[in-house]
């Protein structure tokens, strides 16, 4: 028989561990404060609360599809770029860095990491505003990647059909996350209530600019928020130098002089800055040099990387095949392995989710949730003539 119980006494002692909340910061998340939208028993527990949520997203689907999925350059054949699921360990490995030395509670915050970007499409930031731009011509809403890794893990992604039941505190600081918005000073709003969360999460769904609003219920959101930044900044240069589309002397000499011309020298300028500003306050702060540095490097990336002419040579291919997959989505004129592995998909979900959901919604919930490769097979599989092999004859 499987092993459901634990000593008792090695569980009470284990439990006082939980009580270590009087170590952490003033500011920071408390495990005893933690909420979940549906009740759970766990008399024995030997988990944290937000330790569980990290098991919880490491074991989602969605979680498993980070492998392929892309971070900034698609349709490079360079091993060594970095994907989704190595960025947001990148995140992780800073937040919890910086959380540490702030007292504040790394369980939360790597939870927060690990899922924060879930909700991403295939393509990256470039799939994403092909979706929004369907969504939005169907009347439908909008598509903003940081609501979508709620969505899936609120309310798409099942465990043996229940709701994996994330705490209140994690599902915030995903929605929070988005690393795009840049600002000097990032403050917390404790008062926040997990309706006050629903209904941030449900303007996201309908409006682009509203992830720039958000403010993170703990300081710990804050945290992962600023961490996101500092994980990609650097990152990306060093892969756009690997893909021989910009040279390290090309980065300005101004901000090369505050944080360096190299992704190590980038992180650890910006996380030795952020303690510095941050240590016994009640927000997580950069310097004015550091952060004047640091929007400058995120706008020259901008010109120089993520609009480049050559990185996006290709997008105007990319964008029909992402109207071509969802209108045969909405349509349902599928065939091949996206129609099986779609119908698997819809049998999980229930019946007041179809009630709910308009059929562009539908498909972009789908599509969102694939691979890069996926994508590209499924579009494949739908457009390009199959061969009837040697003959019509049955094998």
């Amino acid at each position: 028989m499987p092993v459901t119980t634990i000593d008792p006494k090695i569980l009470s002692e284990i439990k006082g561990r939980f009580a270590e909340d009087a170590l952490l910061s003033v500011n920071a998340a408390k495990n005893s404060t933690a909420i979940r939208f549906f009740p759970e028993n766990h008399e024995n527990e030997i988990r944290s609360p937000f330790f569980r949520d990290t098991d919880r997203i490491i074991h989602s689907k969605a979680y498993t599809r980070y492998i392929d999925k892309t971070q900034v350059f698609y349709l490079c054949e360079n091993d060594n770029l970095t994907h989704r699921v190595l960025h947001v360990q990148l995140v992780a490995k800073i937040a919890r860095t910086i959380g540490r030395i702030l007292k504040c509670n790394e369980d939360l915050i790597e939870a927060i990491a690990l899922g924060h970007d879930v909700g991403h499409t295939p393509f990256g930031h470039t799939g994403e505003r092909f979706v929004s731009k369907f969504l939005k011509n169907r009347k439908e809403g909008c598509f903003c990647h940081n609501a979508q890794s709620l969505r899936l893990l609120h309310e798409l992604e099942k465990n043996e059909g229940k709701h994996i039941n994330l705490c209140i505190q994690t599902l915030d600081g995903i929605l929070c996350h988005n690393g795009e918005w840049l600002v000097e000073e990032y403050k917390n709003n404790p008062c926040k209530t997990k309706e006050d969360l629903l209904e941030e999460y449900q303007k996201c769904m309908v409006d682009e600019s509203e992830p720039r609003n958000l403010r993170p219920m703990t300081m710990e959101g804050c945290i992962v928020r600023v961490s996101d930044v500092i994980a990609y900044i650097g990152r990306d240069i060093e892969d756009a130098i690997a893909v021989n589309l910009i040279k390290r002397e090309e980065v300005p000499a101004d901000v090369c002089e505050v944080l360096g011309n190299t992704n190590k020298l980038i992180v650890n300028s910006l996380v030795l800055d952020i303690i510095n500003n941050s240590y016994g306050k009640n927000s997580i702060k950069f310097s004015k040099d550091a952060f004047n540095a640091l929007d400058n490097l995120k706008k020259w990336n901008y010109d120089n990387i993520y609009n480049s002419t050559k990185k996006m040579s290709e997008d105007d291919k990319i964008e029909a095949m992402f109207n071509y997959v969802l209108n045969a989505l909405v349509d349902e004129k599928l065939c091949g392995n996206i129609e099986v592995q779609y119908e698997k998909w819809k049998a999980e979900q229930s019946e007041e989710y179809f009630s709910k959901n308009g059929p562009a919604r539908i498909a972009a919930d789908y599509l969102s949730g694939m691979t890069d490769d996926f994508l590209m097979n499924s579009y494949k599989e739908l457009v390009v003539p199959r061969s009837f092999g040697f003959s019509f004859a049955a094998k």
